[in-house]
């Protein structure tokens, strides 16, 4: 399986890809408006940033929620083999191309990985290995190659894998609530007891979840943004991401997969 550290961001081996490649829109999660391949004006010299440590007080609070999966590190040292946008002008608009591609397959990884370490997955471990080949093989070719990665043809092999994965967890739990796609958006669920839940791709922004039992559910692609989620149990919960994490509001009580870290903010 592919070491977790390979799909968990290295800042300090990226050429700050995502302070230049991606978009800024002025909104609650960013201060300013900025298009993708201009450099954040809080950029520094050696591809730090400027206000690290104030992100959230300065209104970049978008650039504490996002995680690209280990995608930059890679993209940068091994893509294009450790030379700089900045170094290698000629390189910039391949690389910038290269990084969202290069997101969606650690982020397939990120879950396919999780989903072959689960002893109830034991029945697909390997359709599960081989999904994992396939893809680690995509994400080491050279910049040609990458590029020509159909993403969605990747999610459509992976896709029945990681529904089958939440079926046989939340079949742990005794139950098989579905909320895919629910919209709820402010719902006061504080307290509430949601063990093997399916939240796959539900609108949970500004969620009262205080307090709630997430043990097993499913999280695939909740968004999380705003969510109260202080005392929340998210124990052997399936598919939760640190990006999912750091855009929630959490506390010292909020319990979280081993997998992840605790957000600096909470």
């Amino acid at each position: 399986m592919p070491d977790r550290r390979a799909l968990t961001a290295d800042c300090a081996s990226c050429f700050a890809l995502c302070c230049v490649a991606l978009t800024f829109t002025k909104s609650a999660d960013f201060a300013i408006d900025k298009r993708a391949g201009d450099p954040c004006p809080n950029l520094l010299a050696d591809f730090r940033c400027g206000i690290h440590d104030r992100l959230r007080p300065k209104g970049f609070s978008g650039c504490t929620s996002y995680d690209c999966f280990g995608a930059g590190q890679q993209v940068s040292q091994v893509t294009f083999g450790g030379r700089s946008w900045r170094d290698a002008p000629e390189t910039r608009e391949r690389m910038f191309a290269a990084l969202p591609v290069m997101r969606h397959l650690h982020e397939l990884l990120w879950y396919l990985t999780e989903a072959r370490s689960l002893a109830v997955t034991r029945e697909i471990h390997p359709e599960l290995d081989a999904e994992i080949a396939g893809l680690e093989q995509a994400a080491s070719g050279d910049a040609d190659a990458v590029l020509a990665v159909d993403v969605d043809a990747r999610r459509a092999r992976v896709n029945p894998l990681l529904v089958r994965t939440s079926e046989l967890v939340r079949a742990g739990a005794g139950r098989k609530k579905d909320r895919r796609g629910a919209d709820l958006i402010g719902a006061k669920l504080a307290g509430a007891d949601l063990r093997g839940t399916n939240f796959r791709s539900a609108y949970l922004i500004a969620a009262d979840l205080r307090g709630a039992d997430l043990r097993r559910a499913d999280l695939i692609g909740a968004d999380l943004r705003d969510a109260d989620v202080r005392g929340a149990d998210f124990t052997g919960s399936i598919f939760l991401t640190q990006s999912q994490a750091n855009a929630a509001r959490g506390d010292a009580a909020t319990k979280l997969p081993p997998r992840l870290a605790r957000p600096e903010h909470w």
